[in-house]
């Protein structure tokens, strides 16, 4: 590949948003992601709702029109589709970067492709959009990699009649548990806290709340799970003492965090919670480095969304146009 202007990493919505605007601003430029596009929320549960209305999660200014107050996961695909096949975007799916490193005219990138063949794409600047969905926050206990065991919940359906256990106390948990429940499983709930979290959706935390004191959701606190095994997960209680408790499929909800391995070499300065030190347009300690949505907020990520995050892109790619501008390096990909 010949040099651009600007890779980008990820093609979620903030990174298409990026390639919009390296579009409208004459910036050659190519997204690299590892999955599909917008491949986040192709791993959402099958039937989400988005928190947000419409307007929030649009991208260079093409209108999200649906059918009802807050888009769902197949609205955001169908959005997002149609957007970057309309702008005839230049996105590499299936193309993992693995290693970025600096470079004379500012940086390469070593990449993956589907295939397995590795690749090298050369760029004056680098933008990283990936996000952290795709990171899940791992136990670390026996059995946690087993078949019977998911990261990600997807639907119920699978799983009426069986023991499912749900670790985790947040939103993700108390949606897949709610779900599962109205779905004919038998739920319960694995909390290492005292109490569910506070992040909790206001009209859903009743609901579960209402569903653990009635009992139809079985729920122990200040516990955690310490081994998943084929019929059964071992819970230890806060005094030390274990039990087995029946079940048939595990969904360890425990949270996300970005993953900025392929990074590692180029020294990234971080503030104490594992935030990344940004400026105003959300360069790196690195010069020509962007890191924008949720990637560089390792500890804030219930703070960036779609929703601010798109914004991060345009005042990235604003930058990154002037300063090639003043090199006299403009669009010569």
């Amino acid at each position: 590949m010949s040099l651009v202007d600007v890779a980008i990493v990820g093609a979620g919505p903030v990174g298409l948003a990026a390639a919009i605007a390296c579009k409208r601003a004459g910036l050659s430029y190519v997204v690299l992601e590892k999955g599909c596009v917008v491949n986040a929320i192709f791993e959402y549960p099958t039937y989400m709702t988005f928190f947000t209305t419409a307007p929030e999660l649009e991208i260079g200014n093409h209108p999200m029109v649906t059918g009802h107050d807050k888009p769902d996961r197949r609205d955001a695909l169908m959005y997002y589709r149609l957007v970057a096949q309309r702008e005839a975007l230049n996105v590499e799916p299936y193309t993992e970067v693995t290693r970025v490193h600096a470079a004379p005219a500012g940086f390469t990138l070593a990449v993956e492709r589907r295939d397995g063949t590795p690749g090298v794409v050369e760029a004056r600047r680098v933008v990283v959009a990936t996000g952290y969905y795709d990171n899940p926050h791992v136990l670390g206990i026996p059995g946690e990699h087993s078949e019977n065991v998911s990261h990600y919940y997807t639907e119920a359906h699978p799983f009426m009649g069986l023991n499912v256990t749900v670790i985790g106390a947040g939103n993700s948990a108390a949606d897949a548990a709610l779900d599962l429940w109205r779905s004919g499983v038998n739920v319960t709930m694995v909390v290492r806290a005292p109490e569910l979290k506070s992040t909790i959706k206001y009209w859903v935390r009743p609901d579960l709340e209402n569903r653990i004191k009635e009992g139809s959701i079985a729920a122990h606190f200040e516990s955690q799970v310490v081994e998943i095994h084929p019929e059964h997960v071992v819970v230890q209680r806060a005094d030390g003492t274990t039990w087995a408790l029946p079940t048939h499929f595990t969904f360890a909800l425990t949270g996300y965090r970005p993953d900025l391995s392929f990074l590692s070499g180029l020294g990234l300065a971080q503030h104490p919670d594992e935030c990344l030190v940004l400026d105003e347009h959300y360069q790196s300690s690195v010069p020509g480095l962007f890191v924008v949505g949720s990637a560089g907020f390792a500890g804030k990520t219930n703070q960036v969304f779609i929703e601010n995050g798109r914004h991060h892109a345009v005042a990235a790619v604003a930058e990154i146009e002037r300063q090639l501008a003043g090199t006299g390096h403009l669009a010569l990909g």
